[in-house]
């Protein structure tokens, strides 16, 4: 196949491109610095401004899928007005680019595959958190919600959509799992707040397997939780990781003192989803990793 990847150098872009690579797929990255972007072997660099129609559409009607992975960092401190625009404009600018593409192109690629995240629903305590649940009302949640409707015109075209509601990725060298590691390593960590809140959780490598499924699945169409079947409270997720490294998980981050320091920020540690993966169940896929315990063993015994 030939696949064109809005998003392909990040940290979830790069392992996806790695894997189609290796398996004979040729893949093209459209990315705002193709001079100076690092890619794995093999895929190509195309120049764009993450909003705008240009000379990357020349190779638009060639592609036989289309992977919208846009989106600014929401983890840089901190959340100013202006920080937020950005945020919401990387995401919905990219995805309306990209719709405008498939309406003026002679051949349309026949899938896109467009990215969001489970912050669609809002902070949550209900348990079993599925697809059919209804959006948040808080920021993150309409963030989620004009990242997903931007692309959205594409499905009166004709074009399958698959959109990803992606959870917390684990990678032990990459992504925020490291940055959560590290007070554990200097055995200082523990829950964050009062550690109820819900971490739903995928190893990378399920990640990149659940993605390349639904690419390849023509049943697939419409939100997707891409999500590990067991999540866990943080409590419960921190001193799973403590114990895999060989840690105590005894001192706890006061929420007032989080919420001070990061502000509105604080909702990425405070808050959370018990999101399970309920339409990838019933098209029978199968992760590599059910547990956290097992998906932190592989990750931190290599």
């Amino acid at each position: 196949m030939k696949l064109l990847i809005a998003g392909g150098s990040g940290f979830l872009g790069t392992a996806l491109t790695k894997s189609l690579l290796a398996d004979g797929h040729h893949v093209s990255v459209l990315t705002r610095n193709p001079q100076r972007v690092t890619l794995p072997a093999g895929a190509s660099a195309l120049a764009w401004d993450g909003r705008s129609l240009g000379a990357w559409q020349t190779e638009f009607s060639g592609m036989d899928a289309v992977i919208n992975l846009v989106g600014e960092n929401v983890g840089q401190w901190p959340w100013t007005e202006q920080r937020k625009r950005i945020m919401r404009a990387s995401r919905v600018e990219a995805g309306a680019a990209l719709a405008r593409a498939f309406e003026q192109t002679s051949r349309r690629p026949p899938v896109l595959i467009q990215a969001s995240g489970i912050g669609y629903y809002g902070p949550s305590d209900r348990r079993d958190l599925t697809e059919q649940a209804p959006a948040g009302q808080d920021f993150f949640s309409q963030l989620a919600c004009d990242w997903e409707a931007s692309s959205a015109s594409v499905e009166a075209l004709g074009v399958r959509r698959v959109v990803l509601r992606t959870s917390l990725v684990l990678d032990s060298r990459a992504g925020i799992l490291p940055l959560m590691a590290l007070p554990v390593r200097f055995f200082a960590g523990g829950p964050l707040g009062n550690g109820l809140q819900g971490v739903s959780w995928i190893h990378l490598a399920d990640h990149v397997r659940a993605l390349r499924f639904l690419l390849e699945n023509d049943q697939a169409v419409g939100p997707y939780n891409i999500t590990a079947p067991q999540p866990l409270s943080n409590s419960e997720f921190i001193a799973t990781l403590a114990q895999v490294l060989r840690r105590p998980a005894w001192l706890p981050a006061h929420a007032f003192a989080l919420r001070l320091a990061l502000g509105e920020m604080s909702t990425l540690l405070l808050d959370g989803q018990y999101a399970v993966p309920a339409r990838l169940a019933g098209l029978s896929f199968k992760f590599q990793y059910e547990t956290a315990r097992a998906a932190f063993t592989a990750l931190f015994s290599r």
